[in-house]
């Protein structure tokens, strides 16, 4: 199993950051991933954030190991060819430890603010039609044109295309069931967000059925997800939700921890937890 941290991008966090990936890069984590939010409202942390991918720019230069990437990104927030552009320098600049978590997006004050909020069913839309926009800049054509419905380019040249071949993990996280077949189509890494409706299982299996439509059962890898920041930091707690992810198939765990205990936390999990699975 591969272990990754994750923490918030709130301003107010960067001294921790900073501090703790160096670390975590050092201590036998897989990978650190950013949620990929501008604005989160009052009742959710507020909204002095960092540009995640800025951040994580940063610190590819100070880390030799980890992966870097988001939970999740929502492709219809930008333009796929320049989150396309973005994710594929980081690529280059961190020499191949780039992935892009993707997702639909929720928040409407967000996108109302940076970009256009629409109904849920159009940025499904948007996002499969991004996706792969994204994915045909990041492939073998020289120059790309588009005209979809959403989103047109004409000559788009991409260079230098991402380091890891075919392409960066694309780590899916969203609950619909749109998204669930989308992941079974083309992602790599999926989490079954907690508050989807069916549980872990029964998301899971639309997932694998989608991907044995696409011939592609074996490319897919599961996460678990554990809000550790949410809580007190329970070691025995987190083990046995470690083996309950181990035998429910789940590759990739993806853990958080308390604020205040966040440095203590994260070693600990990684002296004591990390060395047992």
């Amino acid at each position: 199993m591969k272990f990754i941290l994750q923490s918030g991008n709130w301003a107010a966090q960067w001294p921790l950051i900073d501090q703790a990936v160096p670390l975590a890069d050092e201590m036998g984590f897989w990978g650190f991933l950013m949620p990929d939010h501008y604005m989160w409202g009052e009742d959710r942390g507020g909204d002095s954030t960092l540009e995640t991918w800025t951040a994580l720019s940063y610190l590819a230069g100070k880390t030799k190991r980890l992966m870097l990437g988001t939970l999740v990104t929502p492709i219809p927030f930008r333009h796929p060819g320049m989150l396309a552009k973005e994710v594929s320098t980081l690529d280059l600049i961190s020499g191949g430890r780039t992935i892009l978590g993707v997702g639909a997006g929720w928040s409407q004050t967000e996108f109302e603010g940076y970009s256009t909020w629409d109904e849920p069913k159009v940025r499904v839309d948007k996002t499969v039609e991004g996706l792969g926009f994204i994915l045909r800049l990041w492939g073998k054509e020289a120059k790309v044109d588009h005209q979809g419905r959403h989103y047109s380019a004409k000559g788009a040249v991409l260079q230098p295309k991402p380091v890891q071949k075919p392409h960066p993990p694309l780590l899916f996280g969203g609950g619909g069931k749109r998204m669930l077949n989308l992941a079974g189509r083309l992602g790599d890494i999926i989490v079954i967000p907690p508050w989807y409706e069916g549980g872990f299982e029964e998301g899971k299996k639309v997932v694998v059925k989608s991907a044995r439509r696409h011939h592609r059962e074996d490319k897919l890898s599961f996460a678990d997800l554990w809000f550790g920041f949410r809580e007190k930091y329970d070691r025995q707690k987190i083990l046995v939700r470690v083996e309950a992810a181990k035998k429910g198939g789940c590759e990739y765990f993806i853990v958080g921890f308390p604020g205040q205990t966040y440095m203590e936390s994260m070693e600990d999990f990684a002296k004591n937890v990390i060395p047992l699975v």
